[in-house]
């Protein structure tokens, strides 16, 4: 089923496909919403950019999103104190709480109606045994100088918490209707829209970038790769340095009850809620039981675990639509933003956003432009992009390592026993939640007929 954001009226996705050859300033290749912010602040610069997305705008992870906008990424600036220092963790803070206010200049700005609200953010537990990890997120917040407020009471009817952290003035919003917002200011100031349009190669030859799409090329001297996972393996060596994480969504009406906030337990399985209004509906959106692709999942039925999570809120709940989502995680933990490589100048990422990409898309667009710009972007060093910390998570970088190197040496030695993925040739599980072939490698998936739902991977099976 599709996401609960595709059932809202919307125009977004009316672009032609590429026909012709062109040339511009700046390639994005990517329609979620980092490409689309990237295009709008180079638009709005009078940078002439073209933007590629291979499917149709928003259609991956950015339509599939619970569209959080929050510095509150869970437990997690504990961690980012001990493994990165207080002052990158203050960076990371800051410019997450910089970031909501950048997206709502943007709406006030471009006169976005996309349903943003301002909202408190918790997490919380419901274990005696997360109580302690709350305490020291807590103080980790307040040597941050950050007003984080601890409560014994939250305002949803969870049952059984014991605890939590609220994040004062947080917010949440429609990111298909603020992406349509995106899209009519991009074309507003010569800004250039593709779908159905992907791109298969990129090459460099001196100043230029010759980007090879529908039989087609797109010159220019900057490319930015806002693909969720880069396609491109080399030199920038992505497909050692993160893997791909599924989460699991669900939507469901509800009685008219005046509920508000948006919520995260700190415990496993992860799970979510926020509220969505629709005209006379209220609707509960609720996601979690997130686990690395390729493994099964556990519990074994996450719908059935959302199910009871919703109705444990509101036992009215009427499901009406659910669907799974999927996002890069780096080994530190931080996303990559910037130079794709060293050795390649002028080339651009954003990934590794850690299921956190409302905020995130911004950050990173701030950060290329101002680095296409030749501007001074003091958060720029925090996320560098040719960074490579293995040792942050090591037991992550021996998964990556054994996986790959077991699917590779099946497919040179032995026949394998699963159909085996077209990016780097990994042997795919059987997701029997979804019914889909995943890599377990670099987090690729297929449909029951092989056809590509989530990259790396460029192409359909040919091998089932």
């Amino acid at each position: 089923m599709d996401s609960i954001w595709f059932q809202f009226p919307s125009n977004i996705n009316n672009h032609k496909k590429v026909d012709s050859d062109m040339s511009c300033d700046v390639t994005i290749v990517g329609g979620g919403l980092t490409g689309l912010t990237c295009s709008y602040y180079l638009s709005k610069k009078g940078i002439k950019n073209i933007l590629l997305e291979k499917d149709t705008l928003m259609s991956k992870t950015s339509g599939n999103t619970t569209a959080k906008v929050t510095a509150q990424h869970g437990l997690f600036y504990k961690y980012l104190i001990d493994n990165f220092g207080i002052e990158n963790a203050k960076k990371y803070l800051n410019v997450n709480l910089h970031a909501i206010k950048n997206i709502k200049n943007i709406i006030d700005t471009e006169n976005i109606n996309c349903d943003f609200e301002f909202q408190d953010s918790y997490v919380y537990t419901s274990s005696k045994s997360y109580v302690q990890n709350i305490n020291d997120e807590l103080d980790a917040l307040k040597s941050l100088n950050f007003n984080a407020n601890f409560c014994q009471e939250i305002p949803l009817p969870i049952p059984q918490v014991l605890c939590a952290i609220k994040f004062p003035h947080q917010a949440q919003f429609n990111p298909i209707k603020y992406a349509q917002g995106l899209n009519n200011s991009i074309i507003n100031n010569g800004g250039i829209l593709f779908e159905n349009s992907q791109v298969i190669d990129i090459k460099r030859i001196k100043d230029s970038f010759f980007v090879y799409v529908n039989g087609h090329i797109i010159t220019s001297k900057y490319v930015i790769l806002a693909t969720r996972y880069p396609f491109i393996n080399f030199p920038g060596f992505y497909f050692l340095k993160m893997y791909q994480s599924l989460s699991y969504c669900s939507a469901y009406e509800i009685p008219s009850q005046n509920y508000s906030g948006i919520y995260i337990n700190a415990e496993t399985p992860t799970l979510s809620a926020r509220f969505v209004k629709n005209e006379n509906k209220n609707i509960l959106l609720v996601s979690g039981c997130d686990h690395k692709v390729g493994i099964k999942s556990n519990p074994p039925n996450p719908y059935s675990v959302l199910n009871s999570f919703a109705h444990s809120i509101s036992p009215g709940a009427k499901l009406i639509s659910s669907w799974v989502t999927e996002d890069c995680i780096s080994l530190d933990k931080l996303p990559y933003i910037g130079q794709f490589s060293s050795i390649i100048p002028n080339m651009f990422i954003a990934t590794g956003f850690k299921k956190w990409g409302m905020t995130f898309s911004n950050i990173a667009s701030n950060i290329i432009v101002d680095n296409i710009l030749g501007e001074k972007n003091i958060y720029s060093t925090l996320f560098d992009s040719t960074r490579f910390h293995p040792i942050k998570n090591k037991e992550e970088m021996k998964n990556i390592l054994k996986e790959s190197a077991s699917s590779l040496i099946i497919k040179k030695f032995k026949k394998p026993n699963n159909p085996t993925c077209q990016h780097l040739g990994c042997e795919l599980s059987w997701n029997s939640v979804n019914n889909t072939w995943d890599c377990p490698c670099h987090g690729s998936r297929f449909d029951s007929t092989g056809k590509v739902l989530y990259g790396p991977s460029q192409h359909d099976l040919t091998n089932l």
